[in-house]
């Protein structure tokens, strides 16, 4: 078989990036974690993410080999497996800073909102799909807010607003390559400025939540408070300037200055350690990945697989935008991780699992 040949039936473009961004998230994890680490052991983290990488790439060969269309069958069960996984983490989960929103198993930890997002994508897609693009009517958009709303309440319950969020994005990405009127994106929009004034009126949201949403746009207000994590960020990411002050020997992340420095603020340990030259090669490596996932769904043969692509790429670009934006203080802080990069067991198994079914997608996108 030629190369050409392979070529057409795996995207290895998308293979050598996402490779790529894993690497260079692991050691991005390990410099961020080389400071108070658990039980003395460095290389902890370091190894539980290298257990994550291994768990998913068995997981994207398993999502790439099946016939993609299938899933339209397991629509129901998967809506239903996905409301029952948010249910069962608010009943029995494990609380860690604030949520509910963890099962423990052993040294592992699996957090299902990261599973549930990639399950919605499926079934939503199957949604739109079913009505092969026709989403004129209000019937039409309440439907699809009431696919999307039940698990998204559900993720607030725990608190999660990051997920809830990122339920967001899927939901408008999707709606408008399903072909939704300009009109409904103005109600969603109009709806998600009246619930959020009632929200904060009636403290709907914990007083944190509310004070990272808001603190970026004067963190020095609070400095000490709600605007520390911001301004150690911007500290880190300003004093690596070009090059960065070497692998490893970031002051910020080694003194522990810089918060959450292995998860949320994982683009501040970059660009305090490599410089803007670092973070451009991490910001190119994310882009040809978007664009691979956005050429993927364009030469979709179908309507399923084209909004099954969107969902993922949706997904990836919401989080891209918002961990690196909080990090400078463009975005709010809410606590969504950088796909690949940031640490986390269950968000790298279930990001690879969103390659797999893109390299599914990609290699039937002839057949």
């Amino acid at each position: 078989m030629d190369l050409s040949s392979i070529n057409r039936k795996v995207d290895i473009t998308m293979i050598i990036v996402v490779t790529l961004l894993c690497i260079y998230g692991a050691v991005a994890v390990f410099s961020a974690t080389q400071s108070g680490v658990r039980g003395g052991d460095s290389y902890f983290f370091l190894k539980k993410q290298i257990i994550s990488f291994v768990i998913g790439i068995a997981a994207l060969l398993l999502m790439s080999v099946f016939n993609y269309n299938r899933l339209k069958r397991y629509m129901i069960p998967a809506y239903i497996l996905n409301i029952a996984l948010l249910v069962a983490v608010l009943v029995i989960g494990k609380e860690h800073k604030g949520a509910q929103s963890w099962f423990q198993f052993g040294f592992f930890q699996f957090e299902p909102a990261e599973l549930t997002k990639l399950i919605l994508v499926v079934t939503f897609a199957s949604f739109l799909a079913s009505r092969k693009g026709q989403l004129d009517s209000m019937r039409d958009l309440l439907a699809s807010l009431a696919h999307i709303g039940v698990p998204l309440l559900l993720v607030l319950a725990q608190p999660d607003l990051g997920t809830a969020l990122c339920f967001l994005a899927i939901l408008l990405g999707m709606m408008l390559v399903a072909g939704s009127p300009a009109r409904h994106f103005a109600i969603i929009i109009l709806a998600g400025v009246i619930i959020a004034f009632v929200g904060i009126q009636f403290h709907v949201l914990k007083d944190y939540q509310l004070d990272r949403l808001t603190v970026f746009i004067s963190p020095d207000n609070d400095p000490r408070g709600a605007g520390y994590n911001l301004l150690q960020s911007k500290i880190a990411v300003g004093s690596g300037q070009l090059f960065g002050k070497g692998l490893f020997s970031g002051t910020q992340t080694r003194l522990q200055f810089l918060p959450e420095r292995h998860t949320d603020f994982i683009f501040a340990v970059i660009g305090e350690e490599v410089g803007f030259f670092g973070t451009v090669l991490l910001l190119i490596l994310l882009f040809v990945l978007v664009m691979r996932g956005l050429q993927t769904a364009a030469f979709s043969k179908n309507l399923f697989g084209t909004l099954l692509a969107t969902g993922i790429i949706s997904l990836w670009l919401f989080q891209i935008l918002v961990n690196a934006g909080m990090t400078i203080g463009l975005m709010p802080i809410t606590g969504i991780p950088l796909p690949f990069i940031s640490y986390g067991n269950s968000a790298l198994i279930v990001n690879l699992m969103g390659v797999g079914m893109l390299l599914n997608i990609y290699a039937r996108r002839y057949v």
